[in-house]
């Protein structure tokens, strides 16, 4: 996200937790089943959202097929979730917010479901073994929930002038689309969206597919690398859609066309961010890339949305660095839980500093001092709390997760020097492409390729509760 436009985005409405791809806890002391199945844990017990998530299984691939009229504002689905028992299941739990649940089956067969706030829980026919690959199929519809933040921010399903948009980060995922909406339970995505004709749908990885048929066109795209589902979006609306091929990489950018006019170097800039960023970071993770550009300018923040970061107006240089990075820092590398979010919003910012540097801007010397004296104007808030340790869901997005985020990386940089800090930074996207982590891995790793001893520096600057003394 970016920090000068979003400094929260949790729901405290929706405290739903997220954890690792499901640590298969049971959700009650009802006996065991066949096989020992228990019901599944309606969360995996990340301190942050402690509800948010579900236990007991992993999901593969989210296969959503959706119809969206603009009119009625209506929605409908057709969920299918593969995924693997990590335990024995005698029932299991989905995060889906609002809309109806018209029919599930599990494995082809009919489930009983019962809704439990955001908790949809479903018991299959029969128990799920240990290890067993099912097919969950949930067929929902209704007009999906925008949801509103402490700070005053919206997420999950919002409406625009000209169609509408889902947006996931943190909860949002679960207004439009059912899953297992934690960071950790990372899937492939086929998303299938019929909208009226003359509307396009936008969504993340690669379009296959569009088609039209009488008075509404299908768009079919398809991820094939894993996504945690609050990077999960689709963008409805008429757009002017710029698709080249960059350096190889194929690129699609869609913008509205009232923003046609302020926006006509985006297509060129996210080639040239890419760029950059490979250079610097290593390899691109995705296998396309893109910005979408709508008009929504109430949103008030721009979201990493996987391949295509969403940006509710047009979009400046150093705001596609920050959401490009996210590529990397984030999307391809994910959170394990939620606290860890410094990994992302440190990194990203400090995406943003280095651009600068290497742009003949301030040094990120000179950045970093800003920042301290407060003189910089994202500077507000940053001795709050450790970045390592949101004190709320509240406040996992606030100023130290990104601006002292950053300070500690450029702490790490001047420590270790600058042939170290970037082999860190190319290892650490390398061994957990795709994948979660944490931050006491990246506190291993940066210690196994300095050779040095940081705990001194990451007690200062990454879990100390007061103002460093100045450097």
């Amino acid at each position: 996200m970016s920090p000068r436009r979003r400094p929260c985005v949790v729901s405290t409405v929706l405290l739903l937790a997220l954890s690792a791809a499901c640590t298969g806890a049971s959700g009650s002391e009802a006996p065991p089943g066949a096989h020992g199945a228990k019901p599944g844990a309606a969360g995996v017990g990340d301190r942050l959202f402690p509800k948010m998530g579900n236990g007991g299984y992993d999901v593969t691939d989210y296969r959503l097929k959706l119809d969206y009229t603009r009119r009625s504002k209506h929605l409908k689905g057709t969920a299918t979730i593969t995924a693997r028992a990590t335990s024995a299941l005698s029932s299991f739990h989905l995060d889906f917010a609002g809309l109806h649940v018209r029919k599930a089956t599990v494995n082809g067969r009919t489930a009983e479901t019962k809704r439990q706030g955001t908790e949809l829980v479903l018991t299959p026919a029969a128990d799920l073994p240990k290890g067993r690959a099912f097919t969950t199929t949930v067929v929902y519809d209704g007009k999906p929930k925008t949801i509103k933040d402490p700070d005053g921010s919206e997420e999950g399903w919002i409406t625009t002038d000209d169609g509408a948009v889902g947006l996931g980060e943190p909860t949002g995922s679960m207004a439009w689309f059912p899953g297992n909406h934690h960071p950790s339970d990372k899937a492939r995505y086929d998303i299938t969206m019929t909208v009226p004709k003359g509307l396009s749908a936008v969504s993340n990885g690669e379009l296959k597919q569009r088609r039209t048929n009488g008075s509404r066109t299908t768009f079919r795209w398809h991820s094939g690398e894993p996504m945690a589902s609050y990077l999960a979006t689709v963008a409805i609306g008429r757009f002017d859609v710029h698709k080249t091929t960059h350096g190889g990489l194929p690129q699609y950018v869609a913008v509205d066309p009232h923003l046609a006019g302020q926006s006509t170097k985006v297509p060129d800039q996210v080639g040239e961010v890419i760029d950059w960023e490979n250079k610097t970071f290593g390899r691109y993770p995705f296998s396309s890339t893109g910005a979408i550009v709508d008009r929504l300018s109430g949103l008030g923040y721009a979201l990493e949305t996987q391949t295509k970061p969403y940006f509710p107006f047009a979009p400046d240089e150093i705001l596609l660095v920050h959401e490009l990075a996210h590529q990397w820092f984030g999307n391809s590398v994910t959170p394990r839980t939620w606290k860890d979010m410094w990994l992302n919003e440190g990194f990203a910012t400090y995406a943003e500093w280095l651009w600068e540097e290497q742009h003949d801007g301030r040094s990120t010397d000179r950045t970093f001092r800003d920042f301290y004296d407060g003189t910089d104007d994202e500077s507000d808030g940053i001795w709050d709390f450790p970045p390592a340790d949101p004190p709320s869901a509240a406040r996992v997005s606030d100023s130290p997760v990104y601006g002292r985020g950053a300070m500690v990386l450029h702490k790490l940089r001047r420590a270790v020097g600058d042939k170290a800090f970037f082999t860190i930074v190319r290892t650490w996207v390398k061994e957990h492409r795709h994948g979660n982590a944490d931050t006491k891995q990246f506190i291993a790793l940066s210690e196994r390729i300095s050779g040095k001893d940081l705990t001194k520096l990451y007690d200062v600057w990454l879990f100390g509760k007061d103002k460093p003394a100045k450097p």
